[in-house]
């Protein structure tokens, strides 16, 4: 009875150790993703922060923005640029595959297994996107925006931590 409980509690930790996160898009099956990192997005001034999720799939992968708006008008439109950290380029063309829920507008990228292996052996180091829909005074902010791969808005000079997300080393245990 007493290595039952060790066991068992072993187990359980074991299990909540390898939890993963998922993606499931528009009903489909749940996908093995990465965390939520959250991205400094400098000149968006609604809420400066961009949610990115990046999950595996059997024909490659998913790319998911998600960005806080004013309204449901606004929505991630158009395609998107993924810049990597050896100076890369991946070009994301919208398959017009979005939701809009409690305020938060989400739009979904699919890469090939080619750009996939990209960005499992770089980091990212941005994400260049569109935020389309009305304008008008205290409405939402519409244009170009760069959600920059980095942890924090601040720092002090003598600060020697990491400040970016390895999302590589994240991204190959996929």
């Amino acid at each position: 009875m007493s290595l039952k409980i060790p066991l068992f509690l072993l187990l359980l930790i074991t299990n909540f150790a390898n939890a993963q996160e998922t993606i499931s898009v528009k009903g489909s099956k749940p996908y093995p993703a990465t965390q939520n990192y959250i991205f400094i997005c400098e000149k968006y001034a609604f809420s400066g922060e961009t949610n990115v999720q990046i999950a595996k799939t059997e024909k490659g992968g998913i790319l998911k923005l998600t960005i806080a708006t004013a309204n449901d008008q606004a929505r991630i439109s158009g395609g998107v640029y993924v810049d990597l950290a050896n100076g890369d380029v991946i070009p994301c063309v919208d398959k017009n595959v979005k939701e809009s829920v409690d305020g938060k507008t989400t739009a979904y990228y699919y890469f090939t297994p080619a750009e996939m292996a990209k960005l499992k052996k770089t980091d990212i180091q941005a994400i260049r996107f569109i935020i389309a829909g009305t304008s008008n005074s205290f409405g939402n902010q519409t244009g170009y925006f760069t959600a920059v791969n980095r942890s924090s808005y601040f720092s002090t000079a003598y600060d020697k931590s990491k400040k970016t997300f390895d999302t590589a080393k994240e991204i190959s245990v996929l």
